[in-house]
């Protein structure tokens, strides 16, 4: 949450996502500004409070933007959660909780993971929370083939 006043339709979404076991984070802004006074108590309460893109980073456990792209690696290894999450999401669009049940992994695990792929160009978001694997960018080996294309 960046900005809510103490009574907002904010509140209940964080509400909401908090029963959901579903991570929030607050940025911190103006004491002063009535339109912060919902941000700042959620802050007051307990939620992380986020500075900058590292505190979210660090708190979705992804150490290093870098390490974790491995830019040089076109598929996950197989036995990895990117692995797992890919084998999920072949074929139709899946929600993200279906992908948290399937994998068994923590929903920051899952998170963290998806937005790795994302950035790697083997996954993309296909409606809100909904997750499909890009074609043609993961492939078996077992299911590969050289025809020539």
């Amino acid at each position: 949450m960046v900005e809510a006043p103490h009574k907002s339709g904010a509140l209940i979404t964080v509400t909401h996502a908090l029963e959901q076991n579903r991570e929030v984070f607050a940025v911190p802004v103006s004491a002063l500004s009535e339109r912060s006074e919902g941000t700042n108590w959620l802050i007051q309460q307990g939620a992380k409070l986020i500075l900058d893109v590292q505190d979210i980073l660090e708190e979705l456990n992804i150490a290093s933007i870098g390490e974790q792209l491995e830019l040089s690696a076109p598929t996950p290894d197989t036995g990895t959660v990117d692995a797992e999450l890919l084998k999920i999401l072949r074929g139709e669009p899946v929600h993200m909780d279906e992908i948290t049940r399937q994998s068994r992994q923590p929903s920051s695990v899952v998170s963290a993971t998806l937005t790795m792929l994302e950035l790697r160009g083997l996954v993309c978001q296909a409606g809100s929370m909904m997750y499909i694997a890009v074609p043609g960018q993961h492939r078996d080996t077992a299911s590969d083939t050289t025809e020539g294309r």
